[in-house]
This record gives structure tokens, C-alpha cells and sequence, in this order.
């Protein structure tokens, strides 16, 4: 964590300005010593450990916690960069313009890393983290698309769609499903477990060749996870643990002939036409699941 500080202009006095980080040193002190935070409000302030973040402490307050794991909180070193007392204002404010400036507003993800810290949020950003080399490796994001969190998106989409079926896409829903889950979540060992499978099976059948088939789109990438999901869990069932059943033997086979159909336009109309327009719509989503599901299930 990174706070820069300015010396006061014109100013002997042996004290600094805040001027990036305030968020981030009120947060940490309004946790470990309150009365140091001026105006401060226990409703707005005041939090506990979350269980997501360590089961053993969570609810846990500072002064309810080990000594040695306070000891260790208070132990922690700060980065920090202090800019010289001759930097001028108007400087100051340009430099941290150019830092901020990425000419774009948050998008809805990003809103949702910023006001969720539970098990839902912390659990979708995990499993999308470790996937990191097959997104790049599958080209189904560019970098900026992946600095900007669509992978976490997609799948909390995947997991949405293993808990309540085939939906169509909504930022209300998935806030509310991130809202939901955000204290408990009883399946979500269950749910990391069938996410890294799938992305398992589709890695060692069909591996990098994905990033040249149609199946680099976002809309037809998503019909894929579905189907692999549907063979190996189905979808709609309980998320009970269970045993995951196997792709077909000729799954790759099948996966590559389907990008051609679709790269040639061969696929029917209401499939071709579900993949190019109102791709997030449930019945668009369930034209291409269902689809895939047929043309991956021929014997």
C-alpha cells in the first residue's frame, strides 16, 4: 500500500499533507485506534474481520484479537513517497491527474471490487486470478480488458449460472448476487471446485488451439463453459458435491468442427443470430447452450 505525502509550501514546521491514501490511513486507523480518526462515525467507520478473509478471526474487533496479531498489524510498514516541499501545487495535482487519468469511469465490475469484501467478491477474484495464463493463452480478453476485471466478470457469470441456471445478464443480478453471498456462502468450496474443472477439461482437450477457433468470442466462450458444464455436472442440479463425468472422447474434434460453422455462417439462423445480437439475453444464451449441447452430445 502506497501513500504519498507533500511537505507543506512555505512551511518550517515538521509536518506533512496527505495527499494521496487518506481513504487508506483512516481505514486503518479507524480499526486499530478509533479516537485518532477525526469525525468519527461507528455506522461509517467501524468493522470487523470478514470471514472471507480468515476464518479463525473473523468478527473479531483489533482489541479482540492475539497480541501477537495485533503486534504484527502494528508492525506493518507503510510505502511511502514524499514529495520535497518544493513541489508546487498546481504540480502535485498534475502529477496525480496523469496517475488517475485512464479515461474511462469504472465499469460495473470494477464498482463491484470496490463495495464488495465478502466471500462471493473474494472467492470470484481468486478462482478468475489463477486462470490468468489461460485467458491470455485463449485470447479471450486483451490486457486491457483484464486490467479492467472482465475476467472476474465472466466468471461470476459462470457461477451464477451453476447456482441459479441459464440466465441472461444483468448488472442488477449480479450485484445482488454478490450482495447475497457476501457474508455466507455455504457452496462455495463446491462451486470453486466445478469452476476449476471445467476450465480444466477444456484446457486439456482442446488447450491453446482455442484462441484460433470462434470460440474467442465472449458470447460463444460462454455457450462452451456451459455445455462442458452441463456434461460433467449439468446444469440446474443441486451443488452437492458429486462426481464430474467426462467429456466425449472426441470432444476437441467436435469443438473445431463447430468454430468452422460458426466462422462460416453454417450454423442455424437463430443460433448465428443469438451470437451476433443481444448476446447477454437469456433466450440468446440458451439458443447457443442449447445448440452446443446437441452438436457435443452426437454420437
Amino acid at each position: 500500500m502506497t501513500l504519498y505525502y507533500a511537505g507543506l509550501n512555505n512551511s518550517l514546521e515538521p509536518r506533512r499533507e496527505v495527499v494521496d491514501g487518506q481513504q487508506r490511513i483512516r481505514t486503518f486507523l479507524a480499526f486499530v485506534l478509533p479516537t485518532a480518526v477525526k469525525n468519527f462515525d461507528p455506522d461509517r467507520d467501524s468493522f470487523t474481520i470478514k470471514s472471507a478473509h480468515n476464518k479463525e478471526l473473523a468478527g473479531k474487533a483489533f482489541k479482540d484479537l492475539p497480541t501477537e496479531v495485533r503486534q504484527n498489524i502494528l508492525d506493518y510498514q507503510f510505502s511511502v513517497h514524499i514529495l520535497p516541499s518544493s513541489v508546487d501545487d498546481r504540480d502535485v495535482l498534475q502529477i496525480f491527474a496523469r496517475m488517475n487519468a485512464t479515461g474511462f469511469k469504472l465499469n460495473a465490475q470494477e464498482l463491484r471490487n470496490a463495495a464488495f469484501f465478502g466471500e462471493f467478491k473474494s472467492s470470484m477474484y481468486s478462482i478468475s486470478a489463477e486462470q490468468l495464463s489461460r485467458w491470455r493463452t485463449w485470447r479471450i480478453f486483451t490486457e486491457s480488458q483484464i486490467a479492467r476485471m472482465a475476467e472476474v466478470e465472466i466468471t461470476s457469470e459462470f457461477a451464477q449460472l451453476m447456482i441459479r441456471g441459464v440466465v441472461g445478464k444483468t448488472q442488477k443480478a449480479l450485484d445482488a448476487l454478490y450482495e447475497k453471498l457476501d457474508d455466507e456462502w455455504p457452496e462455495k468450496a463446491e462451486v470453486e471446485r466445478r469452476f476449476r474443472h471445467c476450465m480444466e477439461e477444456l484446457d486439456n482437450a482442446v488447450g491453446a488451439d482455442l484462441a484460433n477457433t470462434q470460440f474467442r468470442n465472449r458470447a460463444a466462450f460462454h455457450g462452451l463453459f456451459a455445455a462442458v458444464y452441463n456434461v460433467a455436472f449439468e446444469i440446474g442440479s443441486t451443488l452437492k458435491k458429486k462426481k464430474a463425468k467426462p467429456l466425449p472422447i472426441n470432444f476437441r474434434t467436435r469443438v473445431l468442427k463447430i468454430s468452422d460453422t460458426f466462422r462460416d455462417a453454417r450454423a442455424p439462423d437463430k443460433v448465428m443470430e443469438a451470437l451476433a445480437r443481444r448476446t447477454t439475453h437469456k433466450d440468446s444464451r440458451k439458443t447457443v447452450i442449447d445448440y452446443l449441447k446437441s452438436q457435443l452430445s452426437r454420437a
